[in-house]
Formats: structure tokens, sequence, C-alpha cells
């Protein structure tokens, strides 16, 4: 187990956490930096958008 320190992005107040103290129902993560936590709703919609255009193009057949 490691002792480093996790952040988590909390969508309900939009701040990060350092170590898990609100409900899992409210968190993004683990990340290992603050910086990483802090564009995590960033990084999701990225992720969302890629995987919407794979998915077009699968059903396109391209």
């Amino acid at each position: 187990m490691t002792s480093e320190t996790e952040f988590w992005f909390n969508t309900k107040t939009r701040e990060v956490e350092e170590g898990k103290r609100s409900s899992w129902e409210n968190l993004m993560g683990p990340y290992p930096t603050r910086a990483e936590a802090e564009q995590a709703l960033e990084k999701a919609a990225q992720r969302t958008k890629d995987w919407d255009e794979d998915d077009k193009e699968w059903r396109e057949g391209s």
C-alpha cells in the first residue's frame, strides 16, 4: 500500500480534495497530483468526445 497523497475532484463543490474526504458519489479520482485532479472535468469531457467520435466512425464503417 502506498503512503503517497491522492487527490480527488469533488463534482459537487468543484474543488480538489487532498485525500478522500467526501462521499464517493461526488468524487472523481484518485489522481497523483493536484494539477491532474484540477483537470478532471476537462479530461473526462475530452475522453467522452473522443469516444463519441470513435463510435460514430465505427457505426459508419470507417
